[in-house]
């Protein structure tokens, strides 16, 4: 019988029309053929089936072989050609080898050539029983001592120890097995072999919190991994095991893999456990394991199942064998992990199906162009563009895919299908991938979205409880549903263009968008293989999944309360919410929502930043939506967030309390209510029932028991903390166990509610935005502790641009919101969440043009005589509907709206006034002013210079004069020509030519505002009819009309009021479009959606009577370990410190990466509304960039803080904020930390005198840190001992030949001598330096030391070579007056000690016998008895001779040689940017040297205490002689065929 396993093919081409082939496999056998199944467009196709050939009683002969075809699978016509190969079964006719791997044979074309591609078979040849054995078979007759293991798949499932269908091996045998022939035989004496073990990676290991290490054991020699932190650590470490043994001793061996907790010193520390026999490894393709999983378990106990897996390659080198090749494959949720599985004997993995049912999805989006859909729509066809989309939705889990049918032209596709994923159980592959696909006909699939299945959070070993027993019950198999899981990727509007965010519907990275949703049910089934791999799901099924999807309607709102931090001014600028497809602006399938703010420009902040000027009157948004109600899921996440929230608050208290270095008592106070904290959370706070629930799950009651357990086992562990006697600072790390766990319960996987989703819009275009998952948004009437986290409280918001590759190194926005939402049934609780009075209108725009001299509505065009903001959608007010529930209140009205007003000065408080004066001149003619003689930039007619007056609010600060800093000649002139039919020129030079016929020079003159005219600008209304102008219908309009001017427009206001509740609530009643002009349209043609929605809904706004007026200060003491921008290997930096919608900025620090700034900020009146309670509780955030000060080129940003400021509504309270260091971010990682402290003063009717005082000046207007915030210093002394620097690397080609030190710390400065030669001396010629400086007394406000070493080259250039920063001086501390006898001194006294001659008596007095023995007791004696060697120290241990000490491992390493160190230490010299701009982390010298930090007194009398650098010796070079001793070399790798190597030392 000859059995041929197809497994798998790899890199199969497209077609030349680029779609995916469907393709089908070929074997011929003399003229026998049989093929595979199609596999649905796939190139790199799995189909692991077996075809069999019966030879009929013949064996076979050395030139038999097989062809192996792949085509291309047609329903209709004849298949394709792809690929062919030939394969011979010379090998397997000999009968030595009973199989025969075919690994990645590559496939060619119809003229020989490679295609690329390959495909991969196993081989199975059982000769028949009398086939004649072969002469040149060496173990003839053994066939039937071979064992049975040929497996589906080649090597997949276990590797000999258990059989294909699933049933354990021999359970007494704790290896894994293979006793097949070798495939040639091995000389029957000791040879020299090399084992080599690579560790990869390890997956799914039990526990938490762990830190897993790896020992390998091979033949009495143990290897161990470096210790890694998490469940799924990468290694990549190879080890080298060389053996001198008999091939036959050798492959009765195994190789050992043990997993331990390194973290755990308990005995329970094994976490898994791996036996695999050399012989196996031996019988492989090139006598190897290449990149297998090996299942880990308990050898002691199989029926404990999987305890993790581990990725390994194992290769045995055998004299005169060539290592193989390893390649390094990419993992991917498409690699066939399960048939690179090794399982040990007597441990089973059950084969199980995963039925995933397929019910339906809806929302999904627009994919295909409608240009096809308009031609239906000549010829009457449906023209719903919703329904643009073919769906189908593919699975994938460890390497297997199914797909479900294509229904096409449904954006709501009811497929209804069950898809059979038969996997290895427990499963190594952790997710299973769901992705919606939108069916092409002629280009490829395009993906809709992607989402995961994480068996890890819907399913359950049970081991995850520790403690007593019989809690295993928790564990469950995965199950899932029914249930919605959420779709996100790139934006839902549909282009023609290439979407640049198409990734992300791949789930490569945070989608930015809803993109529909699907409904699924997983469940586990553990019979036997299913009939059909996709089926119809059972009608019963249906409609027991009917009930999952009872939806109730939510209510949303959101409160912008400011808008701040934009780096630009640009177009007007709107936000929209959406949850779902509900408020999405530009979806036309939901109702119209009052779901996006009013358009507003943005406005400067007077230092750095731009804001939104929303002032007292607060943009609202309101979403209603329907949603299934999962309360009873999201409750207990939010209440298990609580008590993390919590627990998270106290750890980072406690912490900061042993970094401050905090008293035992008061250490133990603060540990003793934390632990009391989380027993009585734990006791009051419980997960809410499920009785009663209409739409529970599996999942859900098992989830419930599994958090139930995980609960009480940390409130008992916590119990026992407490009662127990430990060492406080050593339960940290159980402590941060309780979080992690608390975390991870946290975590809810039938989530069907979509995230809420906040955008900015520019215009039309989206700009930034941030997801916020639901739950931390709702209202709950379970418990206070059951609400969303933020849940009608405001929170400040750093949204991002989407795929943002530079990691948020800038923000767009930062917006501060209040979102609440809840059930329309709870809707009247939104009542106590709201603040302000809420004001609900409708509006449009009156549009009129100018025309002949005067405005009227005949030059409009195509623009409408009423129409919303953006002039594009026609309105009338007669055919404005209030909603239902909804009235009039009044009448239509004028209302300006001032944020799209924003003049060019707004925010300024200087500013530079502009006019150009023009002429004009036929060529080569006299200069004379132009028509208009006087114009903006743009061209634009203005006022004469002379004519114009000064603004109210501000007084000029000079006259009128000629900017010639611009490309203009001497007198401020630029010149250029017109080209018709242009009356302007278009661009302008400095140079006049006889042909220009245009100049022009630009005037400026420059203006302050003054204290007083802030409040007149303020009422400046403009026009008195409320017209606002601009010479196009746009955003640029102004107030004041201009001569230029073309457009007018004024917006028209109504307000409403409900007509049958009271309450802030009634604004949910608000949907549905207020009414659109339809006059124009045909009765029987239908209203395109889009026109229902965006600027014809209400506009919702949150008024505050009243604003309170805070003091703030921000206190910026210093940063420490910045990033190094410059390429001196520093910075300049300084901070921009926002608040709300002002900001300032600190001064700039030289050349410094831990700059000292010392610095008060104080904005004097910060205008917030709202209750000052809620201020109190939610703070908005201080945020400092900070950024590098390039005086060439942009200023670069370093990184970004957030500092909560102390709140004070009593201004005469006796608090004090704490300088506290906050992180520094940059890309997402750490960049540095930053000191500093804010509080947020509440000025009680404008009283000045209760606020705490000015603190000192340092500068005009820089004021330093007060006294009682700033921390104690006193005077301290740094002796450095500058030895000398080694080891130093070129700087810009260039040798570093000149350096000197420079030591900064706490902004004092010391400089060593200079170093003449660096080849001839590296020492620094003066060896102490001394530096007095004021330090803290607290260690952790204490500044680091830097050292800087500069290169003195030619021409004066003195660039930093290298750099380090001491971070802690802790360990350099001292008594100058206690003098230390220590090793340092003794090396010193060493080295300093005069030669002194020495008398050596050479008479030698031995007898003769003595003598004798020399010859046979020699040095080679000594080290053998040293070691141990009995046989070949000869009798040298019978003489009493004095032996010598010999270390295994390196001196460093012994303690008693203290790691080999001088009396100096080294610190390591590092650079900042390289040539390229990029870090530079590498190590560019060292520098020898060491420190001593003592206190010094006050008191100038006072003598200074002794130097503690003395009696060193001299620093020239020393005349020394170096004896290497080379005695043997102990495991060399081998390098030559014959298995040797010849080494040489140089």
């Amino acid at each position: 019988m000859l059995r041929v396993v197809v497994e798998s093919a790899k890199g199969l081409p497209k077609n030349k029309l680029g779609s995916t082939p469907d393709p089908v496999a070929s074997i011929i056998f003399k003229d026998e053929k049989k093929k595979t199944k199609s596999i649905d467009s796939e190139v790199n196709p799995v189909w692991n089936e077996v075809l069999e050939f019966d030879l009929k009683g013949s064996a076979l002969d050395s030139s038999s072989y097989i062809d192996v075809i792949v085509k291309d699978y047609e329903t209709i016509g004849k298949d394709k050609f792809l690929g062919s190969a030939k394969i011979a079964l010379k090998y397997l006719a000999t009968g030595q080898v009973k199989s025969s791997p075919s690994k990645d044979v590559a496939l060619v074309n119809e003229k020989g050539q490679a295609i690329g591609a390959t495909v991969s078979l196993l081989i199975r040849y059982d000769p028949p029983a009398n086939a004649a054995p072969k002469p040149n078979d060496p173990q003839e007759g053994a066939t039937a001592e071979q064992d049975e293991d040929f497996i589906d798949g080649g090597q997949s499932g276990c590797a000999g120890g258990v059989s294909s269908n699933g049933q354990p091996g021999n359970p007494n045998q704790r290896l894994v097995r293979s006793t097949r022939k070798r495939n040639r035989p091995l000389a029957n004496k000791p040879q020299d072999f090399q084992i080599r073990v690579r560790i990869i990676e390890g997956r799914q290991l039990p526990g938490n919190n762990i830190k897993p290490v790896v020992k390998v054991n091979v033949c009495g020699q143990t290897h161990r991994t470096r210790i890694k932190r998490g469940n799924n650590p990468f290694f990549d470490e190879m080890f080298f095991y060389n053996v001198n043994m008999l091939p036959l001793d050798l492959f009765d061996q195994y190789i050992s893999f043990r997993v331990y907790d390194s973290f755990s010193l308990r005995a329970d520390s094994l976490m898994g456990e791996f036996k695999v026999d050399i012989g196996f490894i031996y019988d492989g393709p090139a006598h190897s394991v290449m990149r297998k999983w090996l299942l880990l378990n308990d050898l002691d106990d199989y029926s404990s199942g999987a305890r993790g897996y581990l990725k390994v390659s194992m290769f045995i080198v055998g004299t005169g064998d060539e290592p193989p090749v390893e390649k390094r494959d990419v993992t991917d949720d498409q690699d066939d992990i399960e048939s690179n599985l090794l399982m040990p004997a007597g441990v089973t993995l059950r084969w199980v199906t995963l039925s995933l049912k397929v019910f339906r999805a809806e929302d999904i989006p627009q994919m295909d162009d409608a240009f096809a859909q308009s031609v239906k729509d000549m010829f009457g066809g449906d023209g719903n563009k919703k329904n643009l989309v073919d769906p189908f939705v593919e699975a994938r889990f460890a390497g297997k895919k199914l797909c479900t049918q294509v229904i096409e032209k449904n954006a709501n596709p009811e497929w209804n299908q069950m898809l059979n994923l038969q996997v290895k159980f427990p499963s190594m592959c952790e997710q299973i991938k769901l992705t919606v696909f939108d069916w092409d006909r002629l280009t490829r699939n395009d993906s809709i979205g992607t989402t995961y299945l994480n068996l890890g959070k819907i399913a359950s070993s049970g081991g995850e409880i520790e403690g007593k027993t019989g809690e295993s019950e928790v564990g469950f198999l995965p199950a899932f549903g029914p249930c919605y899981v959420n779709l996100y990727g790139s934006p839902r509007e549909f282009t023609g263009l290439p979407d640049p965010y198409e990734e992300l519907n791949y789930g490569k990275g945070e989608g930015v968008a809803y993109r529909g949703r699907i409904l699924v049910e997983l469940s586990t089934k553990l019979q036997g293989k299913p009939d059909k791999t996709v089926d119809a799901i059972p009608s019963d099924d249906i409609l027991v999944a009917q009930k999952y999807q009872r939806r109730r309607k939510y209510c949303l709102c959101a409160v912008f309360h400011s808008a701040s931090m934009l780096q630009e001014p640009g177009e007007p600028i709107q936000f929209e919410v959406s949850i779902g497809n509900y408020g999405n602006k530009l979806d036309t399938t939901c109702k119209p929502l009052a779901s996006t703010t009013q358009y507003c420009c943005a406005v400067f902040d007077g230092n750095h930043y731009y804001y939104l000027p929303w002032a007292d009157t607060k943009p609202v948004v309101v979403v209603t939506s329907f949603w299934e109600d999962i309360s009873h899921r999201l409750d207990a996440v939010n209440i298990i967030l609580y008590i993390s929230e919590r627990l998270q608050s106290n750890i980072t208290a406690m912490k900061t309390a042993i970094l401050a270095k905090a008293s035992d008592n008061c250490l133990a106070e603060i540990w003793l209510r934390l632990v009391n904290q989380v027993i009585d959370d734990l006791d009051r706070f419980k997960v809410p029932d499920l009785e009663g629930q209409s739409n529970l799950t599996a999942l859900d009651i098992q989830i419930k028991k599994l958090r139930d357990s995980a609960l009480q086992t940390i409130m008992e562990g916590a119990d026992r903390m407490r009662d127990e006697p430990t060492e406080i600072k050593d339960t940290l790390v159980d402590i941060e166990g309780w979080l992690d766990k608390l975390k991870q319960l946290a975590d809810e996987p039938q989530n069907s509610m979509p995230d809420v989703i906040i955008w900015m819009l520019r215009g039309e275009k989206r700009v930034a935005y941030s997801r916020i998952p639901a739950h931390q948004l709702l209202y709950s009437t379970y418990s206070e502790q059951a609400c969303g986290q933020f849940c009608g409280k405001t929170r400040t918001i750093l949204m991002q641009y989407p795929m943002d590759k530079n990691k948020r190194l800038k923000v767009p926005v930062q917006i501060r919101v209040n979102v609440w939402l809840g059930l329309s049934a709870h809707e009247k609780k939104f009542n106590t969440f709201s603040e302000g009075t809420f004001s609900v209108f409708a509006e449009l725009y009156e549009n009129q043009a100018y025309m002949l001299g005067k405005w009227g509505t005949t030059g409009l065009g195509l623009h409408h005589k009423y129409s919303d903001v953006t002039g594009k959608l026609k309105l009338k007010q007669e055919y404005f509907m209030p909603p239902r529930g909804w009235e009039w209140e009044g009448e239509w009205f004028i209302d300006p709206e001032k944020g799209l007003l924003t003049e060019a000065d707004a925010g300024h408080t200087e500013f530079i006034d502009e006019v150009f004066q023009n002429e004009t001149r036929f060529p080569g003619g006299e200069w004379k002013p132009a028509a208009e003689p006087y114009a903006d930039v743009n061209g634009e007619k203005t006022q004469n210079p002379g004519e114009m007056e000064c603004p109210a609010g501000w007084s000029w600060v000079a006259e009128w004069t000629v900017d010639d800093n611009r490309a203009v000649d001497e007198r401020g002139w630029e010149y250029g020509i017109t080209i018709p039919p242009d009356e302007k020129p278009k661009s302008w030079v400095p140079a006049e030519k006889m042909y220009h016929v245009h100049r022009r020079r630009r005037v400026v003159r420059p203006r302050k505002r003054s204290a007083a005219g802030t409040t007149a600008e303020k009422r400046d209304q403009g026009d008195p009819e409320g017209w606002e102008f601009s010479s196009l219908i746009g955003w640029k309009f102004h107030r004041k009309v201009r001569s230029t001017d073309t457009i007018r427009r004024r917006r028209w206001r109504r307000k409403m009021a409900p007509a049958d509740r009271l309450g802030a609530s009634a604004i949910f009643k608000l949907e549905g479009a207020l009414g659109v002009d339809t006059d124009e349209k045909r009765k029987d043609d239908k209203v395109d959606a889009s026109k229902l929605f965006g600027a014809n809904t209400p506009t919702v706004s949150c008024s505050f009577n009243r604003s309170h007026i805070y003091h703030l200060r921000i206190y910026v003491y210093q940063a420490r370990n910045l990033v190094a921008m410059d390429k001196d290997s520093f910075s300049d930096p300084y901070a921009h410190v926002s608040f709300l919608h002002m900001s300032k900025t600190t001064e700039t620090m030289k050349a410094t990466l831990n700059p000292t700034w010392d610095q008060t900020l104080i904005f004097h009146d910060v205008e917030i509304y709202g209750d000052p309670q809620n201020i109190a509780h939610y703070p908005p955030d201080v945020v400092l960039e900070f950024y590098d000060n390039d005086q060439v080129g942009k200023h670069e940003l370093l990184g970004r803080s957030a500092c909560v400021p102390l709140v004070k509504l009593n201004p005469g309270l006796d608090q004090t904020p704490k300088l506290l260091w906050s992180p520094i971010t940059h890309k997402g990682e750490r960049a540095g930390e930053v000191l500093v402290a804010a509080e947020l003063i509440l000025k009680d009717k404008g009283i000045e005198t209760d606020l705490p005082l000015v603190p000192p000046k340092r500068a005009e207007n820089l004021y330093m840190v007060p006294q009682g915030i700033r921390p104690v210093v006193q005077l301290m002394a740094i002796e450095i001992l500058a030895w000398g620097l080694r080891n130093m690397k070129t700087y810009q080609l260039a040798t570093v030949s000149s350096p000197s030190l420079v030591v900064e710390c706490g902004g004092e400065v010391v400089q060593s001598a200079v170093i003449k030669n660096m080849k001839k001396n590296p020492n620094f010629p003066g060896s102490v330096l001394f530096l007095k400086v004021l330090l803290p007394k607290e260690e952790m406000y204490t500044p680091p030391i830097v050292l800087k070493v500069i290169d003195h080259r030619p021409f004066g250039r003195k660039p930093v070579v290298g750099q380090c920063t001491i971070d802690t001086l802790e360990e350099f501390r001292c008594d100058p007056y206690i003098i230390q006898k220590s090793s340092m001194s003794s090396k010193v006294a060493l080295m300093a000690a005069s030669p002194r001659d020495i008398r050596i008596d050479m008479e030698d007095r031995r007898p003769l016998l003595e003598a004798q023995e020399k010859e046979t007791v020699d040095w080679w004696s000594k080290f053998y008895a040293s070691i141990g060697d009995q046989e070949k120290c000869r009798p040298y241990l019978q003489k009493g001779y004095d032996t010598l000490k010999v270390y295994d491992n390196e001196l460093e390493e012994i303690p008693e040689f203290k790691q080999l160190t001088d009396f100096c230490s080294t610190f390591k010299l590092q650079r900042g940017k390289n040539e390229d701009g990029d870090d530079d982390p590498s190590v560019v010298g060292e520098f020898k040297g060491s420190f001593k930090v003592y206190p010094l007194s006050d008191d100038p009398g006072v003598a200074l205490p002794p130097r503690q650098f003395r009696e060193l010796p001299e620093s020239g070079p020393q005349e020394c002689l170096v004896r290497i001793y080379v005695v043997r070399g102990i495991d060399l790798q081998p390098k030559d065929n014959n298995g040797q190597v010849s080494p040489d030392v140089t």
